[in-house]
């Protein structure tokens, strides 16, 4: 039997998937805010509830929907996010 807090991970899965596939203007920037915010208490809830395998298996899933915040994140954070100056 699955536990609750690997079912609200599949469907924040699920809703990830939906949400990529419908149109947007702003690159789905807003969507992927709102996905962040819902996926940091649930990532801690199945690290608490079910252990780091799945706590580990949930933090893949989330990092391979948001690889481009993640890139643009390592970029800024190794500080060549910034223009070079002229």
């Amino acid at each position: 039997m699955m536990s609750y807090s690997l079912s609200a991970a599949c469907c924040w899965i699920i809703l990830a998937a939906i949400l990529a596939a419908i149109p947007s203007q702003d690159n789905h920037w807003r969507r992927a805010y709102f996905l962040m915010a819902l996926a940091a208490p649930i990532l801690i809830w199945v690290y608490l509830a079910d252990g780091v395998y799945w706590g580990l298996a949930f933090t893949m899933a989330v990092l391979s929907v948001f690889r481009w915040p993640l890139r643009y994140l390592i970029v800024w954070l190794r500080g060549m996010g910034s223009r070079p100056t002229e």
